[in-house]
Formats: structure tokens, C-alpha cells, sequence
């Protein structure tokens, strides 16, 4: 089973953004996908609820009376959105559980501050610095253009983290996922320029 943990401790970074569309991607790859929430808040499963029932099918976790969540029977693939403030013995057991972890940042200097201890953090957890967990980042609401991605590209360059993509500034996201859906669930037509910002990512989950 493949599993992915989309952290970050600042809120508002487009942590269940990047986790929804992933979940949608495995989904339209016809994987049996589940799409966790770590927060008590349980947002994630807000979001499937409204999800149309004539789009690929994505799970939440099997929930039992007296018996912790698990992934349901026959999940290939997990992704993980976790709680804002994930440091400590929490994001140590949640490496644990999960063999690759994706790092969502914003290009707001209060995202990068936020992001530097979390990162500087993570590459000095054990399962990362023995190569059991992975890590990768992802830049949400880029614009290219702006002195703001300069400086993020600037930041994330002194990391030794593979830096997949910088996924665009639009409420075609927001729209979306208000639906229920994500950016797979469009026509090849209307998201030409979103794949082309998703491929690498694609590349990194199916490696």
C-alpha cells in the first residue's frame, strides 16, 4: 500500500487542496484510494460526502465501533491531510505510517518562516534521514511573474528536497472543490495548463 502524508504546520497553506486533487488523481488511475484527515476536525470527510457519486470513487477511513480507523479492506493507495501544528511525537508517529511525505508552501514570507523549522525539523526525523520516508515539496498559488516566487525559490534552493512543481494561483481549485471534485475530474480540454503543473508530481507518487 502506498502512502502519503501532505503536512505542514501553518494553516492555510493548501494542505487539503493538495491532498483532495492526489486523492482524485489515484482515483482516475482507477486505484482504490483512501483520503484521510489526522485532524479531529475530520474535514476530508466533509468534502467526500458532497463528492458526486458518478466521479471515481474515494474512500475515508472504516470506522468501527470500538476499534480504531484503518484504511478500508483493498486500499492501494492512502493520502494523509494532517492538522495544523503537526510537530513533535505526533508528526513522529505519523512518519511512521507513511513512506512519503509532500510539504505544500506558499510564497508569503510568514509561509516561508513557518515552513523553514518545519522542514529543518522533518530531514532530522529518523525514518527521513535513513531513507524510509521521503520527502518532496510543492509550491501552491505560484505566480511566476511576482518577486514572492522569486524569493520562494530562493528559500526552497537551500534544501536537499526535490522541489516537484509550483501549482498556479486560481479559484478553478476553489471552485472545484466546493463541487466535490478535483482538477482529474475535468476534461483534458479545460486543464491542459494544470496537468503540465501536476505532471511532476505524478511522476514522483507512481515512481
Amino acid at each position: 500500500m502506498k502512502s502519503f502524508l501532505i503536512a505542514n504546520p501553518k494553516g492555510g497553506s493548501g494542505k487539503s487542496t493538495l491532498a483532495t486533487n492526489l486523492a482524485g488523481y489515484f482515483a482516475r488511475c482507477g486505484h482504490q484510494v483512501m483520503l484521510g484527515d489526522t485532524d479531529r476536525q475530520q474535514s476530508s470527510r466533509e468534502w467526500l460526502a458532497i463528492r458526486p457519486d458518478i466521479l471515481p470513487p474515494i474512500r475515508s477511513w472504516d470506522v468501527a465501533k470500538d476499534r480504531p480507523a484503518r484504511p478500508p479492506k483493498n486500499t492501494t493507495h492512502v493520502v494523509l491531510d494532517s492538522a495544523a501544528g503537526l510537530h513533535g511525537k505526533a508528526l513522529e508517529r505519523m512518519l511512521k505510517q507513511v513512506r512519503h511525505v509532500i510539504v505544500p508552501v506558499q510564497p508569503s514570507l510568514f509561509d516561508i518562516w513557518a515552513t523553514r523549522h518545519f522542514l529543518e525539523t522533518l530531514l532530522e526525523e529518523k525514518a527521513v534521514r535513513k531513507a524510509q520516508t521521503f520527502v518532496a515539496v510543492v509550491g501552491m498559488r505560484v505566480d511566476a511573474r511576482t518577486r514572492a516566487a522569486t524569493e520562494l525559490e530562493r528559500f526552497l534552493s537551500s534544501y536537499d528536497v526535490p522541489v516537484l512543481t509550483f501549482l498556479r494561483d486560481t479559484q478553478l481549485y476553489v471552485q472545484l472543490a466546493a463541487s466535490g471534485m478535483t482538477i482529474f475530474d475535468l476534461s483534458p480540454s479545460r486543464t491542459e495548463k494544470d496537468m503540465a503543473q501536476w505532471k511532476p508530481v505524478m511522476d514522483w507518487v507512481d515512481a
